[in-house]
């Protein structure tokens, strides 16, 4: 999907580690939420409240993914998911844009 129809865009930026991350959240008339957003290399590490889908729609990352002990590459086109309650950690090679689906 390269478009989104009838959503709600929050104007307020998510802005993470100095305003090397940021993301805009787009809300679905089902309530569903995705976020669209921008990471400048750098080595960062998050946590998830809910099970989210990373898709990665350009740059270059390797992710250490919870309970993994090797780094794994994604690059435009490819996609991770993380489950619940998780940290995972990013290094952030090239100027990435991602799109990430939260799930109940």
């Amino acid at each position: 999907m390269s478009e989104f129809t009838n959503v709600t865009v929050i104007k307020k930026a998510n802005v993470y580690f100095d305003g090397k991350v940021t993301s805009r959240a787009v809300v679905f008339p089902d309530g569903a939420k995705k976020t669209l957003g921008i990471m400048q290399p750098g080595e960062y590490e998050f946590g998830t409240a809910e099970r989210e889908l990373m898709e990665i729609l350009a740059g270059d990352l390797d992710v250490l993914l919870p309970g993994e002990t090797a780094w794994k590459t994604f690059s435009a086109g490819t996609s991770f998911e993380v489950p619940a309650n998780a940290r995972f950690a990013l290094k952030v090679r090239t100027l990435t844009d991602y799109c990430c689906s939260y799930f109940k």
